[in-house]
């Protein structure tokens, strides 16, 4: 208290009382905080920056009075208020002019505001020396000794109040001093700068461990989480990229250089973009944004080198994926850049790390991952398959075809479809489907053989496995390297794409669609490929199955133990299992028929079975058995038309000498032989069978080409035109009757 009084002698003559007032202000034992202490230290520092002013009287007295006037839970603007009130009530007792009393109370009320400008915008019109020097002052209680600064802090917080909004409002205080210069004169900033941002960030950490705050700092940490998983991402992608195609076919010159170059870049950005991401200094900016450039400069080089495609030349996979890392690349390197601003201008200081960073740091990854997963690769898939499609044709009413009554004579012959037959045909609502090679599918118009479209890929050379699906509303197709694709039998255009998981499987049976795997699984599936249900038989099984409308009958063989074959039946659209059965027969060849399920029953060693047995799937009953005779010996054709199931087989010895075949239809309603016909035809010809029963097959005769016709009225042979390929399998699609030329489709009348 001596000293400090002592700091008052030859400031104002004859003013021993006011100091003594003054004095005794600061050391009244109700205050709680600014006491002589803090005075003391900011005449101390008043002292060194005194001669940068331009009142030097002024501005001392104003610093003895700033806080004269000091409430508990007082604001600064509140005590600078009141206190340069009690100067201009005061002062004039002793003999200071007015014009003086008028600066120290301006200098006073300065004082309610002690933050300092950010450190990028203070730049006034005109210097106020004697406020500069005044803040400075009472700032340097920042700059004291640590031990001394924690005891005024805590006087400060104590004197607030309430303890949580205290340190809440001292933290967004100290948080304000930190983002700006802290002192305004340079002098001030070199003696006083560096230590008091060091008390103020011990304050800081002090205080964020003491404050509720479990997220603080989460965007920083995602943001360092997002630059530095970003670029492994993208190096990852990148290597990816490195085994895939440019271009389809690979041109010879293709070089996969810039793909590795790029996954090199991503790697060693990877630590660079992480400490970028926590600097503040214009050089982490400075490389961050230099990798960011890199990532633009580099998608705008692969655009402008990207395959133009044609019916030859399709996009490969390299295309998208390397693409992607590019802009994984561009992501990190702009997280990095925001990081860096972001630490520079409104969290110079950041906490301990807590959950919240915690959490971010977790969930960049988590997030880049999903992203992979979820977005790039299927858009990268996407991009190929639309890339390298192509639909041809005009839009036309389909038409429908007449029965063929098959007199001789020909309906139509279709345009060259070159490497395909009638036998790889496939009858949908709309048309004759018809797979190529090259990686298209061509769609006939039943009525006169003309094209209604054409589906071609760039990206394939092999000729892809069709089916009809969704009671022949689509053409379900098997690209090798691309996978199921589902088109619009009525307009060729792609509906859906499988997902890759379904590549490998087989189609068990299109309608309904049903597909398998070799491990013993069979789905349930939409056309476009989502599974409605998954059925596993269990290992060491062969599962088949086949099914009506409303059920699924799985077959299952235990192949590596003694158990007994399962029979199991299954609703179609959910996979719930309605019944199973054990059995001691291998069922075998198995056809819908009227809604039931005929199977034959092995008869001994022989491929002829013992029985044909019609199985009520719903419930697993059996409807009927037909006796197969014991004099049949080839291989039991059973197909379906309408009511009826037709068998062909031949009436006695499997041999060459045998030259007859005996085709039976068989009413699945009663299981009784409506009508059997013998005729001179090779049993080991290819036959097919039309909706209504005819039985089909092509022959040899003396000047060219015969068909077979076996029905209920009897056995005829009919020739057939020059040019028909009788070498080649005839099909039946609907009542239609197609075969082969020379790479060509004929529609027989």
């Amino acid at each position: 208290m001596v000293e400090l009084r002592a700091r008052w002698d030859d400031l104002l003559p004859g003013s021993a009382s006011l100091a003594d007032d003054l004095v005794g202000r600061y050391v009244d034992r109700n205050r709680r905080a600014y006491r002589d202490h803090y005075l003391n230290i900011v005449l101390t520092a008043l002292d060194s920056l005194i001669q940068l002013s331009t009142d030097p009287t002024s501005v001392r007295l104003a610093a003895w009075f700033h806080r004269a006037v000091h409430e508990p839970g007082g604001t600064p603007p509140e005590d600078a208020e009141a206190s340069a009130q009690l100067a201009e009530e005061l002062l004039p007792r002793y003999g200071v002019p007015s014009i003086r009393i008028a600066e120290v109370a301006r200098l006073i009320r300065l004082t309610g505001d002690l933050a300092a400008p950010p450190p990028d915008s203070y730049a006034p019109p005109r210097r106020d020396a004697n406020g500069d020097v005044l803040l400075d002052a009472v700032n340097a209680i920042l700059a004291s000794d640590p031990t001394r600064y924690a005891v005024h802090t805590a006087e400060v917080r104590r004197d607030a109040g309430e303890r949580k909004a205290a340190l809440e409002h001292r933290y967004d205080e100290v948080g304000d001093l930190l983002d700006g210069h802290l002192y305004r004169t340079q002098l001030a900033r070199q003696r006083l700068g560096q230590v008091a941002r060091l008390n103020l960030e011990s304050e800081l950490a002090g205080l964020d461990s003491e404050l509720p705050a479990p997220w603080r700092g989460w965007q920083q940490a995602g943001l360092t989480a997002t630059a530095t998983f970003g670029a492994i991402s993208a190096a990852v992608v990148a290597i990816a990229a490195s085994g895939a195609s440019w271009q389809v076919p690979t041109a010879p010159d293709e070089v996969g250089w810039p793909t590795v170059a790029l996954a090199v870049v991503s790697f060693f950005s990877t630590p660079v973009l992480f400490r970028c991401a926590r600097s503040a200094s214009q050089r982490a900016r400075l490389i961050a944004g230099t990798v960011l450039a890199i990532a633009v400069t580099g998608l705008l080089v692969a655009w402008a080198q990207m395959p133009k495609t044609n019916e030859a030349v399709g996009v490969g996979l390299r295309v998208p994926l390397l693409i992607s890392a590019l802009v994984l690349l561009l992501v990190a390197g702009a997280a990095a850049l925001v990081a860096s601003l972001l630490r520079t201008r409104t969290a110079r200081f950041l906490p301990a790390r807590n959950l919240g960073q915690q959490l971010a740091w977790l969930a960049a990854p988590v997030a880049i991952a999903l992203a992979l997963l979820l977005i790039v690769q299927p858009l990268s898939r996407s991009y190929v398959l639309s890339s390298n499609e192509r639909v041809e044709g005009s839009a036309r009413t389909a038409g429908r075809a007449s029965p063929s009554v098959l007199d001789g004579t020909v309906a139509w012959v279709s345009d060259s479809v070159v490497g395909s037959g009638a036998e790889e045909a496939v009858g949908t609502a709309y048309g004759i489907a018809i797979p190529r090679p090259d990686g298209v599918v061509e769609m006939l118009d039943a009525a006169t053989g003309a094209l209604r479209w054409r589906y071609s890929r760039s990206d394939s050379d092999d000729k892809p496995v069709i089916t009809a699906t969704g009671s022949g509303e689509y053409v379900l197709a098997l690209f090798a390297d691309v996978g199921y694709l589902l088109l619009d039998a009525n307009t060729g255009r792609r509906k859906a794409a499988w997902p890759s998981r379904t590549r490998d499987r087989f189609i068990q049976q299109s309608m309904p669609l049903l597909t398998g795997e070799r491990d013993g699984k069979l789905h349930g599936v939409d056309p476009s490929g989502d599974e409605r249900w998954t059925y596993e038989s269990g290992a060491c099984t062969d599962l088949g199955a086949i099914a009506t409308a409303e059920t699924v009958l799985a077959f299952v063989t235990h192949t590596c133990d003694d158990q007994p074959d399962e029979l199991t039946a299954l609703d179609v659209q959910t996979g719930k299992k309605l019944w199973t059965r054990t059995s001691t027969t291998s069922y075998r060849r198995p056809v819908v028929v009227a809604g039931l399920v005929v199977v034959a029953e092995p008869g001994g060693d022989s491929d002829v079975p013992a029985a044909l047995t019609a199985i009520e799937p719903r419930t697993g009953d059996i409807r009927w058995t037909w006796k197969v005779p014991a004099s049949w010996s080839c291989r039991t054709l059973l197909n379906a038309a309408g009511k009826y199931l037709i068998v062909v087989d031949c009436p006695g010895p499997s041999s060459l000498e045998n030259r007859n075949t005996v085709v039976t239809a068989i009413d699945a309603n009663t299981g009784l032989t409506a009508w059997q016909t013998v005729a001179p035809v090779n049993p080991r010809m290819k036959v097919t069978v039309t909706a209504d029963g005819r039985v089909i097959s092509l022959s040899r005769a003396a000047t060219g080409c015969a068909v077979n016709v076996i029905s209920r009225g009897g056995f005829r042979q009919v020739r057939l035109p020059t040019g028909i390929s009788c070498g080649r399998d005839p099909r039946a699609v609907g009542n239609l009757v197609l075969t082969s030329g020379a790479n060509t489709v004929i529609a027989l009348r």
